[in-house]
């Protein structure tokens, strides 16, 4: 099947080696990938913020760039999110924009999604071992329902071990704009969801969404943590 990569851009600016295991994840499943070059954001910041002319001509160009694929998949909850949840919201305003955006709505994943339910990807091309624990993204979990999937596709790692930490399915704090509107409370979410992951004594903490895992690991370092890894579910499945 021919898959269009909507890459992110926390993932092409801070870390593009997500998307390309993201990339080899999706050939491992037979999927023919292509990155459109014109893409950009999805427009979630100009919404959450309250500018819908920005986030309105955004949707539009991710619609246009995108709808001619037969699947759309982001490494980020978050991402694809917006793009199948709100983009119909948001355009209800341009009758044929709306249309474009709910006839997309159904071909956008999350990528550990894809792999489990569509492509149903047999053999992950990692051998990551040791110990890791999964922190679940809010938009991923309670908008997406991402829970079990990335926990499938790690299963399947024969060298690791996974220990659930408690709170797995609480807020890291960052919240998009929310940690910067709301700094305290965001540096004690984070500093409960740090505690919490370092006492499974884990080597790793995992997660689906980059923003998340930024926000985890430089709430880690700041404590002093200098050792914790923090790996998007992409580069475990795919080291090497």
């Amino acid at each position: 099947m021919r898959v269009a990569l909507f890459v992110t851009c926390l993932v092409d600016l801070m870390r593009p080696k997500i998307g390309f295991a993201a990339i080899e994840l999706l050939e491992a499943a037979g999927c023919t990938v292509v990155v459109p070059t014109r893409q950009t954001c999805c427009g979630q910041p100009a919404w959450n913020s309250g500018d819908r002319a920005a986030a309105a001509q955004l949707a539009k160009k991710v619609i246009a760039e995108f709808e001619g694929f037969e699947h759309v998949v982001a490494p980020s909850g978050s991402c694809a999110d917006h793009i199948r949840n709100e983009y119909p919201v948001l355009l209800a305003g341009a009758p044929e924009w709306q249309a474009r955006a709910r006839a997309l709505a159904p071909r956008v994943h999350e990528l550990t999604d894809f792999l489990v339910r569509v492509a149903r990807l047999e053999r992950v091309p990692g051998c990551f071992a040791g110990r890791v624990t999964y922190h679940d993204s809010c938009a991923g979990l309670r908008r997406l329902g991402i829970k079990a999937q990335p926990r499938d596709l790690l299963a399947r790692l024969p060298g690791i071990e996974l220990q659930e930490m408690s709170g797995a399915e609480e807020c890291c704090g960052f919240g998009g704009a929310f940690s910067l509107k709301f700094g305290e409370i965001a540096a004690a979410i984070a500093q409960r969801k740090c505690a919490c992951a370092c006492a499974t004594g884990a080597a790793a903490i995992v997660g689906g969404d980059l923003g998340c895992l930024l926000n985890i690991e430089g709430k880690l370092r700041r404590m002093g943590d200098e050792t914790t890894r923090v790996l998007h579910i992409a580069e475990v499945l795919t080291a090497k």
